[in-house]
């Protein structure tokens, strides 16, 4: 049997498990969705989102400089044992998510982080570009919930694309951490630097480096 997109989609949605791990399911049960479900179990990587309501007090801080010093990145991840916390796997767990902080410049950790004024002027925004552009009233509420899904996307930590494996989501590479060590991982907060955001530059300044730039 054929495995297509949207039956790993499906698999994806029901255990949270990677992507590849839910293709490879499929196709070792020719297509059979509980038998797929069944055999990620067995593998622990189902499993892991009854994991996520366990208390997660260790962790640690992990940092990242790009760009000749003019990016930083802090970011907190939490784990529930110091014993996982020092291993080589959540080490690199921590690495992997703040140089993607860096790259990828979320705004939020999470969805519960977006609060209801910032939702509310994202979809006043969308739902007038919708009508802006002459769709029917019928369909603008659809249009609209697309693009915020499309914002989430582009903002929230773990709704991005990993930037080593944009065939996964943030959480999809959390969650394999966690069927992989056994515990509950949460990326608690972070912090991203950019040099000089935020700041007026001075005109002769910018000047100075057009004119550089142009040779």
């Amino acid at each position: 049997m054929q495995i297509n997109a949207q039956m790993v989609k499906e698999l994806r949605e029901s255990t949270g498990a990677g992507m590849m791990a839910c293709k490879q399911a499929l196709v070792e049960s020719s297509g059979d969705l509980d038998k797929a479900v069944e055999l990620l179990r067995k593998k622990g990587l189902a499993a892991a989102e009854k994991k996520a309501g366990r208390a997660a007090a260790e962790g640690a801080v992990g940092s990242y400089i790009h760009a000749g010093g003019k990016i930083g990145v802090l970011v907190e991840v939490n784990c529930e044992t110091d014993f996982v916390a020092r291993t080589e796997d959540f080490q690199a767990l921590v690495r992997d998510l703040a140089m993607h902080i860096a790259a990828a410049e979320p705004r939020f950790a999470r969805r519960e982080e977006v609060t209801e004024e910032i939702l509310a002027k994202e979809r006043e925004i969308f739902r007038a570009q919708a009508l802006e552009s002459g769709k029917p009233e019928q369909v603008v509420d659809k249009i609209v919930d697309g693009k915020m899904e499309k914002f989430y996307s582009q903002s929230v930590l773990l709704d991005q694309a990993f930037i080593k494996d944009p065939d996964k989501t943030v959480h999809q590479l959390v969650t394999e951490a966690v069927a992989k060590m056994g515990e509950n991982i949460q990326v608690r907060r972070f912090s991203r630097f950019k040099l000089g955001e935020g700041l007026a530059r001075r005109e002769d300044d910018f000047a100075a480096e057009v004119a550089a730039q142009m040779g």
